[in-house]
């Protein structure tokens, strides 16, 4: 009987999960505005088992603002992106390609979370890490996605980061004041909503946006230079290392910053 009750207590979140995700995918795919391809909501309810599965309701809240507010900055000046032909492919819906390039780390992430009660390591240690890693790495791809679609929406001037030569919105490698700040803003609200539900602690709020802030900057060094000599190297590819970036970077800094005694 009690073998029985402890499979019904480690089942029902992930029944919970499929439940949900269904239903929210469901309603996703009868919306008329497309967020999704029909192969993107099938990968995204794949993403969502997971994420709810292994991290609960704080989790699942985290990717799904990220989810929400991404696909409606992609959409700020639609009409002007697309006649200039420098708007997201499909009108911003999302593809297999798009989930897992934007939330491949953080997968892994809430992944290594589910296992850690099953490995020989200091979850006590580990387990914190791995929750600043998720919620960075979300904080990153915000921070690229609100720095990239407002700036070739309402940047006045654009630059290449390597050079800092004017260039035209919507180049692979540029930058704008108005992209950036608007990144920096994206990345601060999911710190701050991963502190809000307790994912991470206060001092981790900064620790995120400095690292969303030094990722996209790396991205976008990458966009200007190796994307265009790397035929493997695809938008979907540099968000994968864009996030991994921005992790590794928070973990870096929350590792310096402990062994210092500053946090």
């Amino acid at each position: 009987m009690a073998l029985v009750s402890l499979s019904i207590y480690l089942l029902n979140p992930w029944i919970g999960a499929i439940a949900l995700n269904t239903l929210f995918l469901g309603l996703i795919g009868w919306s008329p505005k497309k967020l999704l391809t029909p192969t993107g909501i099938i990968h995204a309810w794949i993403l969502g088992v997971l994420i709810w599965g292994s991290l609960g309701w704080r989790g699942y809240l985290v990717v799904g603002c990220y989810f929400l507010v991404g696909s409606g900055v992609t959409r700020i000046g639609l009409a002007a992106k697309e006649a200039a032909g420098i708007a997201e492919k499909r009108s911003g819906a999302r593809g297999p390609e798009n989930v897992w390039g934007s939330a491949l780390v953080a997968a892994l992430c809430a992944l290594g979370i589910l296992l850690l009660p099953w490995l020989s390591l200091d979850a006590k240690t580990i387990a914190p890490l791995l929750l600043l890693a998720y919620i960075a790495s979300f904080s990153t791809k915000l921070a690229d996605t609100c720095a990239s679609e407002v700036g070739k929406a309402y940047g006045q001037r654009t630059f290449l980061i390597t050079t800092l030569q004017p260039v035209p919105r919507g180049t692979e490698g540029a930058v704008s004041l108005e992209g950036t700040l608007a990144g920096l803003v994206a990345a601060l609200a999911i710190a701050l909503l991963g502190w809000a539900v307790g994912m991470i602690t206060l001092p981790d709020i900064g620790i995120c946006v400095l690292a969303a802030f030094i990722a996209t900057n790396i991205e976008s060094v990458i966009g200007a230079t190796l994307q265009t000599q790397l035929h493997w190297l695809t938008n979907e590819m540099v968000n994968v290392l864009n996030t991994a970036i921005g992790a590794i970077v928070a973990v870096g800094i929350a590792w310096v910053g402990h062994q210092w005694g500053l946090f």
